[in-house]
């Protein structure tokens, strides 16, 4: 006959989370005792230092600025509507890759900066982009 015993039975258990921290600490342990075991011999040196370069071939590329009043400039001339398309057809015949990068003043209407994409799509343009500035204007 079995008697119970006021001791209750405990089974023996090996808790992992505990040997997991040790191991993470060991592992910590040596990557700072083998860092600190090297030793870096470095030389003196005068580098040359750069200058960035200019380009001084501008890309075959069409820039056009709207201002507020929907007058289109490109490479500081205005330009009206019919000589914009002429420019474009021009440009467009000599390389069929042709960019458009379309830069609106923040107060330039929707209608005209649409109207700028359109003509660039109807003389056969497909590369039509928009140039943003990075900065916010003041009292905005």
């Amino acid at each position: 006959m079995r008697l119970g015993s006021p001791i209750p039975l405990k089974r023996a258990r090996i808790e992992i989370i505990p040997l997991i921290d040790v191991m993470f600490f060991l592992l910590a342990s040596f990557m700072m005792v083998s860092l600190s075991m090297q030793r870096l011999r470095t030389m003196k040196m005068d580098l040359p230092s750069a200058v960035k370069a200019k380009s001084t071939s501008k890309p075959d590329m069409v820039e056009v600025k709207v201002n507020r009043n929907g007058d289109i400039t490109i490479d500081s001339k205005h330009h009206s509507l019919p000589e914009f398309i002429d420019l474009l057809t021009q440009r467009r015949q000599a390389n069929t890759n042709l960019p458009v990068y379309v830069k609106a003043d923040t107060m330039a209407t929707h209608g005209d900066v649409l109207r700028i994409i359109d003509t660039a799509k109807s003389v056969g343009i497909t590369r039509v982009s928009f140039q943003l500035d990075s900065e916010m204007p003041a009292g905005r």
